[in-house]
């Protein structure tokens, strides 16, 4: 839309004489390609979307109107298409951020990694989107409750009490797959209740101590599962992001004029997540009103399925590519990087002007 905006600004300015370039920001992903084919193809082609052409006409010639009075009154057209200023473009800061996060039992340390990026993350996009406005929310990756050992526990279960419970207060969401995740429990998990001032299950900007409170809810722990496409999908559903039922889990996390970010990180393939590539793609497409412009993928996965000579095990190489990767190629706005990096904050540093950008066009439905 600038785009085009800006080249109708220039021609404008060459018919009266003047000149001057153009800025537009791109629209191609760099670093990201696609998906051959495999047992499950990515929807690169099919979930991407072109802009319609330009009907727009204007009149070629100028319009004279003759006044009953003594003078005429001549309005002349220069050529510009008539924009309406109603119009809205960006974002306005508003970002809604999706993590899903494995809970396999060799994701302690990956997860330590992530908490400690978070904060040079947020304070990035914070820095460049003025009127920055975030709901933050860590899906729940299954649909287990599970405290193995009660002595884990401090002021949110009682240590005397007996697993899986020891004592906690549960509701239905506590143990709904893609719900917001409050209460990580298990092995290596915060087996604490994640303190919102907002009494959601996710973090918004007005939350004091949002990267505390991040890092708890992102310590998943080690005693669940790996389904993170599936965790994905079910928190993107419209019923568990309803505004207007008390029930849903996500109520109000997912806006219709806000850009949306997922991030996924898991070190394993996702074998167990149900659906297909294509079924994944088409949940978040529809979450976004079909505006493959308006939602970004992050993917944290192993790399395996690249070749040899690669970060997480230098001689080994799995031909067929993880489902995580084929949904990162599969998407208009999809990045993949190594889960076994050292510091995952350069992964991330790396995608927010990309992210910006994509804030800054971003044209809300209706």
């Amino acid at each position: 839309m600038r785009t085009a905006l800006n080249l109708a600004l220039s021609s404008a300015l060459l018919a009266c004489g003047g000149g001057g370039g153009t800025t537009s920001f791109g629209g191609s992903n760099p670093g990201v390609t696609s998906a051959p084919a495999q047992t499950e193809t990515s929807a690169a082609e099919s979930s991407s979307s072109s802009a319609p052409p330009d009907d727009s006409s204007t009149s070629t010639s100028a319009a004279l109107s003759t006044s009953t009075g003594t003078s005429d009154s001549t309005v002349w057209d220069m050529g510009m298409p008539d924009f309406d200023p109603t119009q809205p473009v960006g974002c306005e800061g508003k970002v809604d951020f999706l993590f899903v996060i494995s809970a396999m039992g060799t994701m302690k340390p990956m997860q330590q990694k992530l908490i400690a990026s978070f904060p040079g993350f947020i304070d990035a996009i914070e820095a460049q989107l003025p009127d920055f406005d975030v709901h933050i929310l860590v899906a729940k990756p299954d649909e287990k409750f599970l405290i193995s050992d009660c002595a884990v526990c401090t002021t949110d279960c009682d240590p005397q009490g007996q697993p899986p419970y020891c004592g906690v207060m549960l509701t239905p969401c506590d143990k709904k797959i893609g719900a917001g995740l409050t209460f990580p429990s298990g092995t290596a998990a915060s087996n604490i209740r994640c303190e919102l001032d907002n009494g959601l299950r996710y973090i918004t900007s007005d939350e004091p101590k949002i990267k505390d409170t991040f890092a708890c809810m992102a310590q998943v722990g080690t005693g669940g599962s790996g389904r993170t496409g599936q965790a994905m999908v079910a928190a993107l559903q419209p019923a568990m992001n309803d505004p207007n039922d008390e029930y849903a889990c996500n109520g109000g996390f997912l806006r219709d004029d806000a850009l949306l970010v997922v991030t996924i990180i898991q070190d394993t393939y996702d074998v167990d997540s149900l659906g297909t590539v294509d079924e994944w793609i088409a949940a978040l497409r529809a979450s976004k009103n079909y505006d493959d412009d308006a939602f970004m993928v992050l993917v944290l996965t192993t790399d395996i399925d690249v070749g040899y000579n690669q970060l997480c095990s230098w001689n080994e190489y799995y031909q067929t590519k993880n489902r995580l990767r084929l949904l990162g190629e599969g998407v208009e706005h999809g990045f993949v990087g190594s889960i076994c990096e050292d510091n995952y904050a350069p992964f991330f540093a790396e995608h927010v002007s990309h992210l910006v950008d994509l804030c800054d066009e971003f044209v809300a439905p209706g």
